[in-house]
């Protein structure tokens, strides 16, 4: 097994047959552009995010929902049978097309469905273009006596990705023209087009009304779906032939059949890459991972020229400051795409302001938001870690500027009471009403956990910038000294953190109430990062009070089960999920450097590892091929928000492959491709 061929995750009938476990197995398509194809194995739409298209028209923002769902149906001898499911108002499942699916599974990142009825094999698979807000669906006949007809209704809709669709609200409408089948929204441009040259189109125009979205109906949401069925796809198909269906926003010329090819070149080109970086560390759970870090790795232009970001998870987010530079290692470094990383690094330097990158860009455009104490902080990590593997300082001394820029604010002060206590150097943030670091849940004018004053995290990465910022300095030939000095302040002022009474690190000093012991994982920075404030002794006492309390097996609690505020279940309306967003929920990002951070105090590789294993297997659960956001804090831990998170999949592999993996390690229990 190498990094060229990962093991295929697959699903036979005992799982695609069965309808709440096929429903709660979600695939995504993604192009880089920030757009993406989602839904469920078992093809019933539970979520407003599940599309064959939902196209960032603006990348990598204004997503938007443009083909709802595909309804297709086999006529084997004047029979017809449905392979498509839907679940209505009332609840009632109809058709059940799950139950002809033999198999699911996924060809790097493609996922292949394989319907068996009785001799008639057809399998179908899901492209989208690199680049392009296009998808390709190909229809291919494995098996069968003779021809068989296939039918694809494509059901649409024209709606902000975070919406419904109603259809006395909606404006579609559908013409013939050209060969291909165009919707437009009123007087909108960039129409969906429908295309095909290996099959009969006509044009439809007839609404479906009632589709009932369970996942949004348990989150509280607004859950009833409309969609426009605006066209009808129909062909013979001969055995072993092979039919594309394209649906696009995109007006030029499109050959689905190159769109293919140039998807698996691409998945060949990351793997290869992968490989090439980690040599003797390359495995098929690495490589797994790489391809699925390529997922969130999207364009953002910046005055007109090129640029980088990263999607912070899918379905919803869009692309955020202090996510991007935490997954940066893991999504870019750690699979051979420095490229890629020196682009984002300079796309974010850019949006520089007061000291200050964005914390998030909104999907609708707009300015930027600065409400983040951390993702600055983050960015002189990523700077390091990208010199430190690259040994490119050209990057750091066209930087070397900013870098000054943002230390000077946070001494001087800056938004929202971000700035330096000139009493003992420690960073201090926050004021009424805002969220800052990264538990930054916010519920109307409710801040979950508002943490204003000196924070653990915050002051452990204070520290490292600072470091970074010193030895920074001297690779460059510059003075060092003043750097490395004000360094050692913040080293001596972090001691301020341990509690005797405790043994480990308070959470935030100095706050509106005085200071906070409650056990959480913020202060694992203080030793995963690479300067460390602690002593040895100190480092172990963290890992071990992080381990007794927050470890499980998908992540770390963010906040100690035996705490009054402790929530164990993320579930309910969104009051009720911000509530437990992080007062208990368990993160999954914060295992990779739970890990690191063990084998830095422990020095057992193995052990270290072996934490890993668990969300390794998570792979085949949930989103299909990634890592979750987030686990309920309390057993059995179950997957919770989105369904594939860019700092879950980055640290997982940055995690990965530091800890050298043997490469006889593949993901357990992962049946070989069913082809």
């Amino acid at each position: 097994m190498t990094a060229l061929d990962p093991r295929a995750i697959g699903f036979g009938r005992e799982d695609c047959g069965e309808l709440d476990r096929a429903e709660s197995l979600e695939w995504l398509v993604t192009n880089g552009l920030g757009g993406f194809a989602s839904g469920t194995i078992a093809g019933i739409r539970t979520r407003r995010y599940h599309g064959f298209l939902i196209a960032a028209l603006a990348p990598p923002a204004a997503r938007t929902v443009v083909v709802t769902d595909l309804q297709e149906t086999l006529t084997i001898d004047d029979l017809a049978i449905p392979l498509h499911a839907s679940r209505w108002q009332d609840g009632a499942v109809d058709p059940r097309g799950f139950e002809q699916l033999e198999a699911f599974w996924l060809e790097g990142q493609v996922p292949v469905w394989r319907f068996v009825v009785g001799a008639v094999c057809l399998e179908r698979r899901v492209v989208m273009a690199r680049g392009c807000n296009t998808t390709v669906i190909s229809y291919r006949l494995v098996r069968a006596p003779s021809a068989i007809r296939l039918g694809v209704k494509v059901l649409t809709s024209h709606r902000d990705f975070h919406a419904i669709t109603h259809r006395r609200k909606s404006h579609l409408t559908v013409t013939l023209e050209a060969g291909e089948i165009q919707v437009r929204n009123g007087s909108e441009g960039q129409p969906l087009r429908i295309r095909s040259a290996d099959m009969e189109l006509t044009a439809a125009n007839v609404w479906y009304e009632g589709f009932q979205l369970r996942v949004e109906q348990e989150r509280g949401q607004d859950a009833l779906d409309d969609a426009l069925h605006a066209a009808t796809a129909t062909v013979e198909l001969a055995l072993g032939a092979e039919v594309l269906l394209v649906l696009s926003t995109e007006s030029g010329t499109l050959d689905p059949s190159a769109i293919i090819t140039e998807t698996l070149a691409h998945e060949r080109d990351v793997l290869a890459r992968f490989q090439d970086r980690q040599a003797d560390r390359a495995d098929a759970v690495g490589a797994r991972l790489a391809l699925a870090a390529d997922q969130f790795l999207v364009e953002r232009p910046v005055d007109g020229g090129q640029g980088a970001s990263v999607i912070a998870g899918y379905h919803w987010f869009g692309d955020w400051g202090r996510d991007t530079m935490i997954a940066l290692p893991g999504l870019t470094l750690a699979t051979g795409r420095p490229d890629v990383a020196r682009q984002i690094l300079a796309t974010y330097s850019r949006f520089v302001d007061g000291g200050m990158l964005p914390n998030r860009f909104p999907d609708r455009g707009g300015a930027p938001e600065y409400n983040t104490v951390d993702a600055t902080l983050w960015y002189l990590e990523a700077i390091r870690a990208y010199v430190d593997t690259t040994h490119d300082l050209s990057l750091a001394s066209d930087l070397w500027p900013v870098l000054e820029q943002i230390v000077a604010a946070h001494e001087a002060g800056t938004r929202y009471g971000i700035g330096v206590d000139s009493q003992d150097g420690l960073l201090r943030s926050g004021e009424a009403g805002v969220q800052l670091t990264w538990m930054d849940a916010k519920f109307g004018d409710w801040v979950v956990t508002p943490r204003q004053g000196k924070c653990v995290e915050i002051n452990a990465l204070w520290y490292n910038a600072l470091m970074v910022m010193t030895n920074l300095a001297v690779s460059l030939g510059r003075e060092g000294a003043v750097w490395r000095m004000r360094a050692e302040r913040v080293r001596a002022a972090m001691q301020r953190f341990w509690s005797v009474e405790h043994g480990y690190l308070l959470d935030v000093l100095d706050g509106p109430q005085g200071d906070d012991s409650s056990l959480r994982p913020n202060q694992l920075f203080a030793v995963s990062l690479p300067a460390s404030a602690l002593d040895a002794r100190q480092q172990r006492a963290v890992v071990d009070a992080c381990a007794r309390s927050l470890l499980t097996s998908h992540g770390l609690r963010s906040l100690a089960p035996d705490a009054p505020a402790y929530r164990g279940r993320y579930e309910g309306d969104r009051g009720s999920r911000d509530a437990a967003y992080h007062q208990g929920t368990v993160w999954a990002w914060l295992l990779g450097p739970f890990a690191l951070a063990h084998h830095r105090v422990y020095g057992d590789a193995e052990a270290a590892r072996a934490l890993l294993d668990p969300l390794v297997d998570h792979l085949r659960a949930y989103g299909i091929g990634s890592i979750a956001e987030i686990f309920d804090g309390s057993p059995p831990h179950r997957p919770r928000g989105c369904i594939a998170q860019a700092w879950s999949v980055a640290e997982l592999l940055r995690a990965w492959t530091v800890l050298r993996v043997p490469i006889e390690q593949v993901v357990a229990e992962i049946p070989s491709s069913p082809m």
